[in-house]
């Protein structure tokens, strides 16, 4: 995998490395080298999301509190003083580089809820289509997991999947996967490639040793399992130099987790697969031959709604009659279609008083069976 062949690319920053692991203060200046990495990226035409850990590690500093031995209702309120610092850090940093950045606080159950986590993918194209770069941090306050065991290396990979993203870097403090811990004085290899995450591989894995994350190469294993089955390509490389990313590009040596299918036909399986359908939505011959040339269904080639549906279930198209021509996510309910069914997209924010996207079902939520 060539980091140059990617799209759209979630970087996954630790606690270890923005924060100096002696004096506990923000490292200022790695965090510019990273807001130039992503510079870079832009300028080579990619679509950049960044999950965040550090709010607590930055609450802990401002308030002047140990970090260990905190107790939990301690962590999730020391990082809701410190995601303030965090954010102004980095809008400090990105704004030098010319870019605009936003927050999004999500938990692990905010990505593995359908209707949450389309809510969360459709907020995050709509920036990255503004220009925007996606600052995602865990939402502490009600999150509790994730603080227990990982630092975010499982919520990237979901980020990574639920915006179909085709490469997930998790930025380290060592270069990969080694064949065994290169701490210990062993012997280790750095592995290059993963196709497979055996059981080997599973037995290479070591703990974490850092104070300030609580995520260790375990929670990047997992992480890598989850990218995998979304299509979606994974590299753990070390991340406490200077642009780190732009020293992926040039070569330095990490390991990449590869997939064996792109994060579309990763999507579209999930969808056609593992969702039974709650509806039905009758469409057109217009319409039919729209989807057969790759376009997504209007509501002005909707002819019947049946079913009791919300926004984000999964729907089974037919036409007129009475082949199934796919199932795909609906954008509206069933109450909603049948509002605006027939009506041309322009006409949704008039009739509803308010609109979601121009598609009754998105191309890229639409499974078709048959063409």
């Amino acid at each position: 995998m060539r980091i140059e062949q990617t799209k759209r690319i979630v970087i996954k920053v630790g606690s270890a490395l923005l924060f100096d692991q002696d004096s506990g203060t923000l490292n200022k200046e790695w965090l510019h080298s990273l807001a130039e990495d992503v510079k870079f990226l832009r300028e080579n035409n990619k679509e950049v999301i960044i999950v965040s850990s550090g709010a607590i590690a930055m609450g802990a500093k401002d308030l002047n509190l140990e970090m260990q031995n905190l107790k939990m209702d301690f962590n999730q309120a020391v990082s809701a003083v410190g995601q303030i610092h965090l954010m102004a850090s980095f809008k400090n940093a990105f704004e030098q580089n010319e870019l605009k950045i936003s927050q999004i606080l999500l938990t692990l159950d905010d990505t593995e809820q359908r209707r949450r986590s389309i809510n969360a993918r459709r907020t995050i194209d709509t920036l990255l289509n503004l220009g925007i770069v996606p600052i995602v941090n865990e939402n502490d306050t009600i999150a509790t997991n994730e603080i227990r065991y990982g630092d975010n290396d499982r919520l990237a990979s979901r980020v990574a999947q639920i915006t179909s993203s085709d490469c997930l870097i998790l930025l380290s403090n060592i270069n990969g996967l080694y064949s065994s811990d290169p701490n210990t004085g062993d012997d280790g290899k750095l592995i290059p490639t993963v196709t497979e995450i055996s059981e080997d591989i599973e037995k290479m894995i070591g703990d974490s040793v850092s104070e300030f994350g609580k995520g260790g190469m375990r929670t990047k294993i997992q992480a890598a399992k989850t990218a995998m089955l979304s299509g979606c390509h994974l590299a753990i490389t070390n991340g406490s130099i200077q642009r780190p990313i732009k020293s992926l590009f040039d070569g330095r040596p990490c390991t990449w987790f590869e997939p064996s299918k792109t994060p579309m036909a990763a999507r579209k399986q999930w969808i056609a697969g593992t969702m039974k359908p709650v509806g039905q939505i009758v469409i057109d011959d217009g319409a039919v031959n729209a989807l057969k040339n790759g376009s997504s269904l209007l509501p002005a080639g909707v002819k019947s709604i049946d079913g009791d549906f919300e926004r984000g279930d999964v729907v089974e198209v037919y036409s007129l009659g009475n082949l199934k021509i796919g199932v795909g996510l609906s954008s509206y309910s069933a109450k909603e279609g049948k509002s605006i069914m027939g009506h041309k997209s322009d006409e949704i924010g008039k009739i509803l008083s308010y609109s979601y996207r121009e598609e009754m079902i998105h191309k890229d939520d639409l499974v078709l069976l048959w063409v």
